[in-house]
């Protein structure tokens, strides 16, 4: 009878499991009274299947074959011995959903990748490229050149709308920076790149415009072109400063440029602010000139460190022969390209570290005959000397991408202090060397220490005091007079913002604005008279304003307070715009006087351009694309990979003595 349930209940079992695949693989046959096991069609082997009426399941069942463990299911190769352990089938892949295929989606990475990266827009039809993605989704519908350039210039103007819209809404003024770039033809391509902090107090630089304009004849052009650009993006009478490198701007052009700038423009202390020149080209051009100087040693330098680099046999030599004599350093050689000065000076100071070598190396290799003298390698010592302090002074625009401008009175002081000492040295190679660069960066100097000498004063580490001290190392008896210079026009500036506190900026039409133009006496070395309108009825209410503000003795600007206020300490990582973010509300005024001269930008050049010898030329790709995609490819692309950035600063001060 127990024989007779059972045997029911197996019948039913095997109803149930006709269900499942592994059933193909297996058999289940009795095992006593109340128990079943299932075996292996293929290698006989048996599994607990059922006991006491209690089934055991099939998972171990299907891993017997999914997984390759059942003898039989294996196939041997010829090579192999008894020996050999057998091979494990490799496990089986988890199911994936089919995923829907989006075209459009894909033409829109595919511009984005061609952007990012650089890629010619022929990408699209070359058969290779055509090959792999059809390889990766045979759905896709290759794309041809006209229909990846109107993807490209499409996104283009969606990302343009979105940053016309953050520019529409930031509460502060604009700075500009112009950057040339020649071609093989006869026209030259200019950067047009905008310098601001939002509301937030992030600070954004991105590529407005790239335009063509005739070379090297481009002044109509250019001043025209600019003028044009800041009516598309709405920066009428919202602009502070203009960088620009004076090396290939002429008087004209920039004078023609001022004056077109200033037209609808209110402008700050007479628009002085509209032209300054690029910091980064100024060093470049102090650096060639030094270089050019001792032209002929360097050669000899530059040949020495060749033939050591030139085989592995002269660069085991030239080790062997430091290891004797115990040279000092752990530097190794690097040969410089021209194009970059900062590699010449790297050479130059490795080569100077390793001089002992060099010195002695014609007696241990008998082929080498570049031998330098003391005296040549004493005057390639002075070089460096100097030219770290270029070094030093242009590798902050590579440390962080256009830095804010309280950073820079420090390194600008420090080299106008070092080449000033350096230009009165008793050393006549000294002197020689390096009066002609301090006669060039004085002018730098007295054209910039203004507005660096504002921005650090917007430094609540710094204020004034680090001013007062510079200024008194550099100007001596006459430093008393340049500290009232700063500090009137400090002052003036301050007055200015609370004016448009009354009357804030606004876009406006050509036609409008002049009778609201904020005129100011010119800042030269007479320094501020106070005057800040001419006789003009409409301006009656902001005369009172000012009248009210300077009779009322007990009166206390937010100015006043902010620098009568202790430093700030120095210390790490100090971030200037998360303080002055924290305190806009303390100081509304003045918090947006700071807004404006800490995004001022002192370069025209991008991180990877401050150490180059020459102006960047477009290549002949490039310049045979139309210019709105030109612009779209190059715009796109520093507006995707450059957003607002954190700004990092030292928290030391340089002590330079004479």
């Amino acid at each position: 009878m127990e024989l007779n349930i059972f045997e029911s209940e197996t019948h039913q079992n095997n109803r149930r499991r006709k269900k499942s695949t592994v059933w193909e693989h297996f058999t289940v046959k009795t095992d006593g009274p109340g128990c079943a096991r299932a075996y292996c069609k293929r290698c006989q082997k048996s599994f607990a299947y059922l006991k006491h009426s209690k089934q055991s399941g099939t998972s171990h069942l299907k891993r017997h074959i999914a997984l390759g463990i059942c003898q039989k299911n294996k196939k041997i190769p010829c090579s192999n011995t008894d020996a050999d352990p057998p091979k494990k089938r490799a496990r089986a892949k988890p199911y994936i959903a089919a995923i829907s295929f989006d075209q459009e989606c894909c033409n829109s990475k595919i511009a984005k990748m061609i952007i990012l990266h650089d890629y010619p827009l022929h990408i699209v039809e070359h058969q290779g490229f055509i090959d792999f993605v059809k390889a990766l989704q045979p759905q896709f519908n290759p794309l041809s050149f006209k229909a990846i350039q109107g993807d490209c210039v499409a996104m283009y103007i969606r990302e343009k709308q979105k940053l016309l819209k953050l520019i529409d809404g930031i509460p502060g003024r604009v700075n500009l920076t112009l950057d040339v770039w020649t071609s093989n033809q006869t026209s030259a391509y200019v950067f047009l790149r905008g310098h601001f902090i939002d509301g937030d107090w992030n600070l954004h630089h991105p590529i407005l415009n790239v335009f063509t304009v005739p070379f090297p004849d481009s002044a109509g052009s250019l001043n025209q072109t600019v003028i044009k650009c800041l009516s598309n993006w709405h920066l009428k009478g919202r602009l502070f400063t203009l960088a620009l490198d004076k090396f290939f701007s002429t008087e004209t052009l920039i004078g023609n440029l001022r004056s077109l700038l200033s037209v609808n423009n209110p402008v700050i202390l007479d628009g002085q602010f509209l032209s300054q020149n690029c910091y980064a080209r100024v060093l470049s051009h102090l650096a060639l000139d030094v270089l050019s100087t001792m032209r002929e040693t360097i050669d000899k330098v530059r040949e020495s460190v060749k033939y050591v680099k030139s085989s592995k046999s002269n660069e085991a030599n030239f080790l062997k022969l430091r290891q004797q004599l115990q040279v000092p350093t752990t530097m190794d050689l690097v040969i410089d390209d021209k194009n970059k000065w900062d590699t010449i000076y790297h050479m130059l100071v490795a080569a100077c570290k390793l001089k002992e070598a060099f010195v002695c190396f014609d007696a241990f290799d008998p082929d080498f005959r570049l031998t330098l003298t003391l005296d040549d390698w004493k005057q390639v010592e002075t070089l460096c000397r100097y030219l770290n302090y270029l070094y030093d002074a242009a590798n902050i625009l590579t440390v962080q991408p256009y830095p804010t401008a309280n950073l820079f009175f420090l390194e600008v002081s420090k080299l106008q202090l070092v080449l000033t000492c350096a230009s009165l040295s008793h050393d006549p190679f000294c002197s020689r060397l390096i009066m002609p660069l301090q006669k060039k960066f004085d002018q730098y100097w007295r054209e910039s220490c203004f507005i660096l000498a504002v921005a650090v004063a917007m430094d609540p580490r710094y204020k004034m005091k680090f001013v007062e001290s510079t200024f008194g190392k550099i100007f001596g008896e006459n430093a008393e007079y340049w500290i009232r210079v700063v500090e009137d026009g400090l002052n003036e500036l301050f007055l200015d913002y609370n004016i448009i506190e009354v009357l804030p900026f606004t876009a406006r039409s050509d036609n409008e604005g002049d009778e609201t133009m904020i005129k100011t006496e010119s800042f030269d070395e007479a320094g501020f008279d106070g005057s800040l309108f001419a006789a003009d009825d409409g301006l009656s209410d902001i005369e009172f304003y000012i009248s009210d503000l300077t009779c009322n003795q007990q009166f206390k600007s937010e100015l006043d307070e902010y620098l009568e206020e202790p430093l700030e300490s120095r210390v790490q990582e100090f971030d200037v715009l998360s303080w002055w973010r924290i305190n806009r509300l303390k100081y509304p005024t003045l918090s947006r006087l700071a807004s404006d001269i800490l995004c001022v930008p002192v370069s025209t050049l991008s991180a990877d351009a401050v150490f180059d010898t020459q102006i960047r030329k477009m290549d002949n790709y490039r310049s045979s694309l139309d210019s709105l995609t030109l612009e779209a490819l190059i715009c796109s692309k520093d507006w995707f990979q450059y957003k607002s950035l954190p700004i990092t600063v030292p928290n030391t001060l340089v002590k330079v003595e004479c």
